[in-house]
């Protein structure tokens, strides 16, 4: 009967060890998932072997797969966890035998400190979590490229917005004519459209396709030059010819009281002023206006509502740039940026002790992107802007921004909550079993429900994908 109940009590410590150690290899082997995502609201296109839904995929299943900086504290503690555990566990068995049991008794006390031990929970606390938000991310049209972006976004303290084709449509149209005396409407964007047909600009666009709508076709030019964050230069027969802001253009020529008056009271009401110049003479001004994104107001709404300062970035001027500002509410406006100050922008406001999240889709905000502690690029945006950036928003709807820092962040408290249950619980079950409370298989038990516990908190991110749970601010229609 005796020998019975000790082949028992051996078998069942045998295998509490086997699930143990089954445990520990799973932990190994989550910390590179296989992710299998359904991607919605992203536009695909399918040409060739690499189309752009498999390169999605696999854009996704490798920022499951990388470390998130969080995940330094579960590497740092497990590399003292074992070790730790291995000492108490002998350590009990020792004292167990001082106190006079005999071996099998002591070794079934230091064998359960080694069972309740859970490095399980702690392997397990960051890697699903990324995971689970990964394809969260994937779900709602945002691409997370590393875990380092997905964790960063959700600190973002600031996020600067680019102006055009970000905030406002990129698609500028001409809105008003303002020739100088003596100069036609015709003359005025005949010359326009010289100098912006070497242009690449947004803006030039805007000109040229009135200028066709109205049967116009450009003379040629020569010496074109583009000066960013300035205007252009060129000739036109033998003649000196400019566009460009009103600094700019007042470094060339006069500038009339009564255009600079009317001009001014354009950029009041959110229209870019052109000013056009030859002969030593304004020629006139060409007002041209970009169409506000209809989600963007509610998505800059909803950012101050989870505690983020907005700030638009923009080449116009400071009274355009105002009265933009005050249609979409940002906090701040930072107008007349040079291209290629945009990321020393970024950085001033790093300075300020701020994590700062840059939202951009241009060539010229790439900078700024790389700069930013985390780069927003819109999916319609440039190559080198996707490039430089972390996160991508393939929809390029602003209203996907609260989303994203949400996902964000649920995944940092989900992770926070992860580790500090699997503390807690070693910190908790290993000395009661070192006081021989608990029997070796409850002890296994308690082991495999620690680690399922993290795992169901992890997959409990799932549910964070409903609006009615991530923005209760929001009215419900």
């Amino acid at each position: 009967m005796k020998k019975n109940d000790a082949s028992r009590k051996v078998l069942r410590i045998i295998g509490s060890i086997l699930v143990a150690i089954a445990l520990w290899i799973y932990v190994d082997t989550v910390t590179s998932p296989e992710v299998t995502l359904k991607v919605k609201n992203v536009p695909v296109e399918f040409s060739g072997e690499d189309t752009t839904l498999a390169q999605i995929i696999k854009m996704v299943s490798d920022a499951a797969a990388t470390k998130a900086p969080i995940a330094k504290i579960a590497d740092t503690v497990s590399g003292f966890f074992v070790p730790a555990v291995i000492s108490i566990a002998v350590l009990t068995t020792i004292v167990w035998l001082l106190l006079g049991h005999e071996l099998g008794y002591a070794l079934a006390r230091g064998i359960s400190v080694l069972v309740i031990s859970c490095p399980c929970a702690l392997g397990l606390a960051t890697p699903v979590a990324i995971m689970v938000g990964n394809g969260l991310g994937a779900k709602n049209g945002i691409l997370f490229k590393t875990a380092a972006s997905l964790e960063a976004a959700g600190r973002t303290q600031i996020v600067a917005l680019d102006k055009t084709g970000t905030i406002t449509e990129g698609a500028p149209r001409v809105t008003d004519l303002l020739p100088a005396e003596g100069v036609s409407e015709t003359e005025l964007l005949t010359l326009a459209a010289a100098l912006e047909s070497r242009s690449e600009h947004p803006l030039a666009k805007a000109v040229l396709a009135d200028a066709e709508a109205k049967a116009i076709t450009p003379p040629e030019v020569t010496d074109f030059a583009a000066l960013p964050g300035n205007g252009l230069a060129a000739k036109l027969d033998g003649m000196d010819i400019y566009a460009g802001n009103a600094a700019f253009i007042q470094t060339k020529l006069t500038l009339p009281a009564a255009l600079a008056q009317q001009a001014e009271k354009l950029a009041s009401e959110g229209k870019t002023p052109l000013f056009f110049g030859g002969a030593g003479r304004l020629l006139g001004v060409i007002a041209v206006a970009d169409t506000i994104k209809e989600d963007s107001p509610e998505a800059i709404r909803q950012l101050q509502n989870m505690g983020i300062r907005v700030v638009m970035l923009t080449g116009d001027n400071q009274r355009t740039a105002n009265a933009i500002a005050r249609q979409i509410g940002v906090d701040q406006v930072i107008a007349q940026v040079l291209p290629q100050d945009k990321a020393k922008c970024v950085a001033q406001l790093q300075q300020q002790g701020q994590r700062v999240a840059m939202v951009g889709d241009g060539v010229n905000d790439a900078p700024a992107l790389a700069q930013a502690d985390v780069g927003l690029a819109i999916g319609a945006g440039t190559d080198i802007a996707i490039e430089s950036a972390g996160i991508l928003l393939p929809s390029g709807n602003l209203e996907k921004l609260p989303e994203l820092f949400d996902i964000s962040r649920a995944t940092i408290r989900t992770i926070r909550q992860n580790l500090t249950w699997a503390l807690f619980y070693n910190l908790v079950s290993i000395p009661v079993a070192a006081l021989g409370v608990l029997h070796p298989s409850i002890c296994a038990t308690a082991m495999s429900a620690s680690s399922i516990g993290v795992l169901m908190h992890s997959l409990r991110l799932k549910d964070s994908g409903k609006k009615e749970r991530r923005f209760p601010w929001k009215k419900k229609s």
